[in-house]
């Protein structure tokens, strides 16, 4: 049997891109696939071309992980895509993306676009936060979908993979999503009424831009919660930098348990005050020591 990939799937229509022939077929699901799996966008599938432009699914291999918006398959990376100015960087909504993402196996990559339009103060915004990240852990790049500076580096971070955009609405993920590829994928903003993205198209696609990568979109927003998808008490295993430190209990919060490696780490600057206040804000604590352990900032 032959192996591909499912770059698209819209209601019925499902399209397979065959690895060793370099083509897109349609594919039709047989046999037990067609009675008892969902397939979508991202899944890997094994089958037999019928003829010229259908390709039969026999098989769908196991996933590494499914996303729910959009309803994507084994992807590998999320491309985090925020702005220090037009709009303002929010921290606090990256720290609950880069827990989501991390909690469902995707490895966030975080990318400052629009870096061509900073002033002074944006371009040391820009450094404080780039030093932030990069201490616990991520990777951070800088670019502008304008120009196309630094998209060569975000390529070779993604080779060979499916990754998504993802991030608030106005940082451009469709302008860099064109570079790229050089095809619009059309997605709106996320209401938030409804919370749900206004797609001009209920389908969704993956597109491939070289090198066995491929990679699509996902609405706008302005707000996630971490705790719809992880507990409270998980939430501190997704911010990487605490994991370098032992407190005196295993299920330590790093609130008010004495013996907290992380606090001890915070007080030492070893931690960033930004990522522990996110960190409270994201499981929704207080803690009234805040200021002396941040030096009274």
């Amino acid at each position: 049997m032959e192996r591909g990939i499912v770059i698209e799937r819209v209601a019925q229509l499902i399209r397979v891109y065959l690895f060793e022939r370099d083509i897109t077929l349609r594919g039709v699901p047989r046999g037990k696939v067609l009675k008892k799996t969902r397939i979508y966008a991202g899944d890997y599938v094994n089958g037999e071309v019928v003829d010229s432009e259908t390709f039969a699914i026999e098989n769908v291999e196991e996933r590494k992980n499914v996303l729910i918006r959009p309803p994507i398959a084994n992807v590998d990376r999320v491309i985090c895509v925020m702005t220090i100015q037009k709009p303002d960087f929010d921290n606090h909504l990256l720290d609950n993306l880069l827990v989501v993402y991390d909690h469902v196996g995707c490895e966030p990559v975080i990318l400052f676009n629009k870096v061509d339009l900073l002033d002074d103060e944006g371009l040391e915004e820009l450094s404080k936060w780039t030093e932030i990240y990069s201490d616990a852990g991520y990777d951070v790049v800088h670019v502008s979908a304008k120009t196309g500076k630094g998209l060569d580096k975000m390529k070779e971070l993604v080779r060979g993979e499916i990754c998504i955009l993802a991030g608030p609405s106005g940082v451009g993920k469709s302008s860099i999503l064109k570079q790229l590829t050089g095809e619009e994928l059309r997605v709106g903003e996320v209401s938030e009424k409804t919370e749900r993205g206004r797609h001009t198209t209920t389908g969704v696609k993956l597109i491939p831009f070289g090198d066995g990568s491929f990679i699509g979109d996902t609405p706008g927003f302005s707000k996630v919660e971490a705790l719809q998808f992880v507990r409270k008490r998980d939430v501190k295993n997704y911010f990487r930098e605490f994991l370098r430190y032992e407190c005196r209990y295993p299920d330590c919060m790093h609130l008010s348990e004495p013996g907290c490696g992380v606090k001890e780490a915070l007080k030492r600057g070893e931690i960033s005050c930004e990522r522990y206040k996110s960190y409270l804000k994201t499981i929704k604590e207080f803690l009234p020591e805040l200021k002396e352990l941040c030096g009274g900032d």
